[in-house]
This record gives structure tokens, sequence and C-alpha cells, in this order.
């Protein structure tokens, strides 16, 4: 059968995009590409790493962010106007703090925790700014989708879920600007690290340049704001599996597993943060975080295999179940009579 869609549904679509935040999102592209050129030709180095690096991170940090945001504002059929003036401030925000991290980056000067000049002073207070504003907004947002119909419970959990840990990955990067007792027993113009017990700038990973030789606060905050993602697109494969797993194809199965999954997450989240705060690398971890490690993994696939069991049950007494009747038969693994 041949199926049209009306137009007013298309020009409804339309409508709820965001503009803003795709204006974002295209300019962020265009910016990773030219952070990625300035990282192979430009020779200057800032901290230890190419001075384009920080905005190349930056750009796709904040591209995937409002790319995500712009997805979830037309769930909402609540509350539309101050959703979408959250995500326009978000953008605006978002906007300002970029430029300033690709002008002190061409600068070959440090954007974050630079207090050495009033323009730095004042620059620095504006990124500051910049973010606590985007994180109120994202905080509106969320208050706003606890209030909406996202689906089934499975993909509302994974993004209601995912959204508030988010929330808390980007709050924990406010530990970074506190200064450490080195700066604050000498000034040199540096208020805040990324690192805790050893200095920014040493040996890092690659790519994400966290510390190999200190805990680094970047890491839970990194892991943090992506649950964003992460849960969504968790749930989104949960319904693709359950296509071929009969016991994904119920709902509260599904559910079920989210809520253990996010679970996982915030857990994951907090030793993270407890590793980095206590000084100790991402790849050299102290025997307790590995033990703590390992009891919120095994925890969580005994939760996750107790989820798959009842819910079965629960299943075979689904609605219309009662003893005696057709479906309880089918149940027990008799035929029904005639």
């Amino acid at each position: 059968m041949h199926t049209t869609t009306h137009p007013s549904a298309q020009t409804d679509v339309r409508a709820r995009r965001h503009g803003p935040l795709l204006a974002l999102a295209l300019a962020m592209a265009v910016l990773a590409l030219v952070s990625t050129v300035g990282v192979l030709l430009d020779p200057r180095e800032l901290l230890g790493a190419p001075v384009w690096a920080k905005p190349l991170k930056f750009s796709l940090s904040v591209l995937i962010y409002a790319v995500s945001l712009a997805w979830l504002l037309p769930l909402l059929e609540r509350g539309r106007r101050p959703a979408w003036w959250a995500g326009t401030a978000t953008a605006v925000l978002l906007g300002v703090e970029m430029v300033i991290i690709v002008g002190t980056a061409a600068a070959g000067v440090r954007s974050h925790f630079n207090v050495s000049s009033p323009l730095a002073t004042a620059l620095w207070s504006a990124m500051g700014t910049s973010i606590a504003g985007a994180w109120v907004a994202a905080l509106l947002v969320a208050a706003l989708l606890f209030r909406a119909r996202l689906g089934d419970r499975g993909r509302t959990l994974a993004i209601r879920a995912g959204l508030l840990i988010a929330l808390l990955g980007m709050a924990l990067g406010f530990l970074m600007t506190i200064p450490t007792d080195q700066q604050l027993a000498g000034f040199e113009g540096v208020a805040g690290a990324h690192t805790v017990g050893a200095t920014d700038g040493g040996p890092g990973l690659p790519l994400v340049g966290w510390s190999t030789e200190g805990g680094d606060l970047r890491t839970p905050h990194f892991v943090g704001m992506h649950a964003l993602q992460v849960l969504p697109l968790t749930a989104l494969l949960l319904e693709l599996a359950a296509r071929r797993v009969p016991a994904l194809r119920r709902e509260s199965t599904r559910a079920g597993l989210l809520r253990v999954g996010a679970a996982l997450y915030l857990g994951v989240l907090a030793l993270l943060t407890v590793q980095a705060l206590a000084g100790q690398p991402l790849l050299r971890p102290s025997g307790a975080v590995l033990a703590a490690g390992a009891v919120l993994v095994v925890a969580a696939a005994v939760a996750a295999g107790r989820v798959v069991v009842l819910t079965g049950r629960a299943d075979g007494r689904a609605p219309g179940w009662t003893p005696g009747s057709p479906a309880s038969r089918r149940t027990a693994g008799t035929r029904p009579g005639p």
C-alpha cells in the first residue's frame, strides 16, 4: 500500500528542529576540521600538547552535545517554549566558550585556570559563567523530560538517567577549578588544575591527554557527560536485539536491564571520581579500586540475570492469566481444551 505523509506533519517536524543548536553543531564540525589542520601544521605546543588540541577536543565534545540536545528537545510535548529557550541559551553560551578557547589557542596561551592578567582572568570568568549557564539550561531540560512521554519504559529511563548522570558529570568539572595547595602557597597566575598528585602538562594518554602520573579529573568529567549518549544508545541496541532475542522483547525486561545499566554507570562514575581524587592514574588503579570495580561488575551481572528471570516469570502470568485459563495452560506447557 502506498502511504504519504501529510504536509502539516512534515511542517511540524521542521518547526520543531532546533536551529541554534544545529547551527552550533555545524560550526563545531567545521572547527574540528580546522583544528585538525592546526594540529598537523602548527608546530607550537602548550603544556606538552599541540596548541590546537584543546579546540579539537572541545569542538567534538560540543558537537556531540549539541546534536544530542537538538534530538531531545523535539521529544517534549509540553514546555516546548522554555525548552527552546534553554536550547538557544545553551548554543549561545557554548559558542562563547568556544570563541575564547579558539582565541587563546591562536594566541598560544592557556584558556583554563588562567588568572595571570586582568584580561586572562576576565576570559576565564566568562568561560566559567558560560559553563554554569549551560548546566542550568540542561537542568531545566531534565526537569521537563521527567514530565514527558518518551516512548517505552526502557527508552524513557535511558534518556532521563542519561541526562541526570550527564549533569553530574558536568558538575564534576567544577572540581578542577579549586586551586591546588601548591598554587595557594605561591601564586603563579594559575588557579585550578586537571591533575591531582601531578602537574598539568605531564605525560598523558594518547588523544585525550589524561595524566599517566597522577589522578585526572577530566576522566570522570568525560565519562559522566557522555552518559547522555551511552544510555540512550544502549536502549536502542536492546530494542534492535529484541528482534532476535525473545527474552528482550518484553518491555519490562529492557527497562530492568537499563535500570541496572544506569546504576552500573553511576557506580563506575563514582569510582573514577574517587580514583582521580586519590591521585591514581586511570591505568594504574589501586587494589581497592580494582576490587570495588569487580564488585560493581559482578553485582550488575547478577542483577541483570535476576531481571531476565523475574520478568520472564511475570510475563508468563501476563494480563489474562488466571488458574485454569488458556494462558495458564500454555504457560504450563499444556494444550488448551476445545
